[in-house]
């Protein structure tokens, strides 16, 4: 169990970047929604890459580069970093849409009702595993951007959330058949045996540079646009899922997503902060629309999602 845990703890790292220094995240120039999607997309690959997990590279003869990098994903806030692999979810395809919350609740930031936020996301899987009949742990990174304007040049960092289905993977047959949250289960399955000792690796490295790697917090959604971060209410929890009847019967999971301005495909936003009897009380708050997708060199090795550190003075509904 022990072993597993540490498991999750990989798998809700979303990659770490190769041998870089860290920044300071105030001192560069921020972009705009345009500026980055123009990034992702200009470097498109025609055949989907099956970029692989290996221990060749987690370290040097003199170096832990993962503890570096694992380190590096709580600081670095730019978007756009120099070329790099992702150790935990290698294999990604790179969306581009609106969040839209239309439903009352107490939340702050871009989870007010009403809130509209441009979004890049990458969809994902943990390891090396794309393919339908391949055990698969489905991922979800997102970034919003606090404006609909895709040219504007933005005066705060942007705010970045992950989700995951299962941690162990899961025999679903299309990505768009899984709820992914920001604390999934683990099942033990042929894939989590498989890997454990690369997991154990990574996991030591990620927890020494941050607490509470189980589950990663939304107060980067809550505090988007406020200029009072002192009276903020967050969400615990989020789940982020398809809308039923959009499956595309594709054998790798990047080929459900060849989107364009005929073809959307809509995500539900579903957020929580309270349990009875171990249940999530789950509010369907909004929806994401994705109008465009790519798979490319910088959605997979320059697209960077921010990791937001654990803090314990987050207000919640009681």
């Amino acid at each position: 169990m022990k072993a597993l845990t540490l498991l999750l703890i990989l798998l809700t790292t979303y990659g770490w970047t190769k041998d870089m220094p860290i920044k300071n995240p105030d001192t560069y120039k921020q972009h705009s929604f345009q500026d980055v999607w123009h990034e992702v997309t200009s470097d498109p690959l025609h055949t989907l890459p099956q970029n692989t997990v290996t221990f060749g590279k987690l370290f040097t003869f003199r170096k832990n580069l993962i503890l570096a990098d694992a380190k590096r994903t709580i600081t670095e806030r730019r978007d756009i970093i120099e070329p790099f692999d992702k150790l935990a979810h290698p294999n990604g395809v790179c969306l581009k849409g609106l969040w839209h919350i239309d439903k009352a609740n107490p939340y702050s930031g871009y989870f007010k009702q009403n809130s509209k936020a441009l979004i890049i996301a990458r969809a994902s899987t943990a390891l090396s595993k794309t393919k339908r009949g391949d055990i698969r742990a489905f991922g979800f990174a997102g970034k919003l951007f606090p404006t609909t304007k895709v040219d504007k040049s933005n005066s705060e960092h942007t705010a970045n959330f992950f989700a995951i289905d299962d941690l162990g993977g899961t025999d679903a047959l299309h990505y768009t058949d899984v709820a992914m949250t920001n604390e999934p289960s683990v099942t033990t399955t042929s894939e989590v045996l498989k890997n454990i000792l690369y997991a154990l690796k990574i996991a030591k490295a990620f927890a020494s540079a941050d607490d509470h790697s189980d589950i990663r917090q939304l107060y980067e959604i809550s505090e988007l646009g406020e200029k009072d971060k002192k009276n903020i209410i967050t969400p615990k929890w989020i789940r982020i899922s398809a809308r039923s009847g959009q499956s595309v019967d594709a054998k790798d999971f990047r080929d459900e997503f060849s989107l364009n301005k005929h073809k959307k495909i809509f995500f539900n936003i579903e957020v929580a902060s309270k349990e009875i009897n171990h249940k999530k009380e789950w509010q369907t708050i909004g929806t994401i629309t994705f109008d465009a997708s790519v798979v490319s060199n910088t959605c997979d090795h320059r697209l960077h999602f921010h990791h937001p550190v654990w803090r314990d003075d987050l207000r919640y509904v009681k």
